[in-house]
């Protein structure tokens, strides 16, 4: 990232502020239970790239959401990812050793403290966003932005899209079908995350919730789409886990479906698609015109 470009500035600023704001609202690690507490910091505050929160801090500037509001939403979408991370590596679910490059969480600490670890941060997402700074958003609204949270992480959403991934391996699907699975798994959360930064704006409206959305689902699925890319071509020291470990756990994957360049044109179209939903909204929204060049262009 070149911080002497603004927008990548304005992009690490939301990160930092994200690890800040994710460190105030975890409970202190001197607090029993100790290892519980210890676990659940491991979990969320040892690396990552913030995609999610910098993604809720980039749709509430978009519509002119103040910078405090949105500090609620952003570490209530990165609480439940993180969640899903623990419990996505588990040996009964995807068997991983590595995260951001460090032992997973259930190897850091062991079986039993990453399951309630991960169940502990799912529960303090909601939490922080029902007790949030939100002055001036109307009830309904506050109300539709924790119901929009709970879908995309149930069974509806992100879970409903691991257990699809669970059942998937070893099958053959077509690229409907692979696509269903992550917009559940990965594009749920995604979506949520660009919808709760919106739903911040009290004068909202429809036709811009649409368009919001519309690019948070072309996004999320080129996030899927390079991330298999990467499985590929990445190595495991850049991508902080397992190099080639969806295809040695024989997972569905867009390369495999496609072929590598088929998916990397597929990822690029997404990718216009979404910067197209934006056309009408000035630059306030520049910044999710550059997290969708950074998300086909990263390479971890």
């Amino acid at each position: 990232m070149n911080d002497s470009d603004p927008l990548a500035s304005q992009i690490q600023f939301w990160r930092k502020r994200a690890d800040q704001a994710l460190e105030k609202c975890l409970p202190s690690e001197t607090t029993i239970p100790e290892r519980l507490h210890q676990a659940m910091h491991y979990a969320v505050l040892n690396g990552g790239k913030r995609i999610r929160p910098i993604l809720t801090y980039a749709a509430g500037h978009s519509v002119g959401v103040p910078l405090a509001i949105l500090d609620a939403p952003a570490c209530a979408v990165e609480l439940i990812h993180a969640y899903s991370l623990v419990h996505d590596d588990l040996p009964a679910m995807d068997d991983d050793d590595l995260r951001r490059g460090k032992p997973t969480c259930h190897k850091a600490f062991d079986e039993a403290t990453a399951i309630l670890a991960g169940d502990a941060l799912q529960a303090l997402a909601f939490q922080v966003l029902a007790h949030g700074q939100t002055p001036g958003i109307p009830a309904e609204q506050r109300l539709q932005m924790l119901d929009s949270l709970a879908i995309a992480s149930g069974s509806r959403g992100m879970a409903g899209g691991q257990a699809i991934d669970l059942g998937a391996v070893g099958q053959m699907l077509n690229v409907a079908e692979l696509e269903n699975m992550h917009v559940h798994k990965t594009g749920a959360l995604i979506r949520a995350s660009i919808k709760l930064g919106a739903l911040c704006q009290p004068d909202i409206d429809s036709t811009t919730l649409k368009k919001l959305d519309h690019y948070a689902k072309c996004i999320g699925l080129a996030f899927q789409i390079q991330d298999d890319i990467l499985d590929v071509e990445g190595d495991t020291e850049t991508l902080g886990k397992m190099q080639g470990a969806d295809q040695a756990l024989n997972k569905p994957t867009y390369p495999a479906l496609l072929g590598l360049e088929s998916a990397r044109e597929m990822a690029r179209e997404l990718h216009e698609d979404a910067l197209r939903s934006l056309d009408e909204m000035g630059e306030k929204a520049d910044p999710l015109r550059w997290l969708a060049d950074y998300i086909v262009q990263r390479s971890h």
